[in-house]
């Protein structure tokens, strides 16, 4: 699956912006540390500010592996 590769200052510009109404951009962590968001995100972009997300590089996805529990996740349930 294809992705769009985001730098760290692209991913910031993104977090908490609407793809089209009630629907936000949510840039995750690949398994090599890169930031990326969803080919989904980019072809529903509606906002004509983020049209640069349409010339974004494409990788393929790289699932990250999974973390293990931790005490924390457990504290307060």
């Amino acid at each position: 699956m294809k992705v769009g590769l985001l730098t760290e200052e692209q991913k910031n510009l993104l977090i908490g912006v609407e793809i089209k109404p009630k629907w936000y951009y949510n840039p995750v962590q690949d398994c090599n540390g890169d930031w990326i968001i969803s080919k989904e995100e980019i072809i529903n972009t509606t906002n004509q500010n983020y049209d640069w997300v349409f010339g974004l590089p494409d990788i393929d996805w790289c699932a990250p592996a999974p973390q293990p529990p931790t005490l924390e996740m457990y504290v307060g349930s």
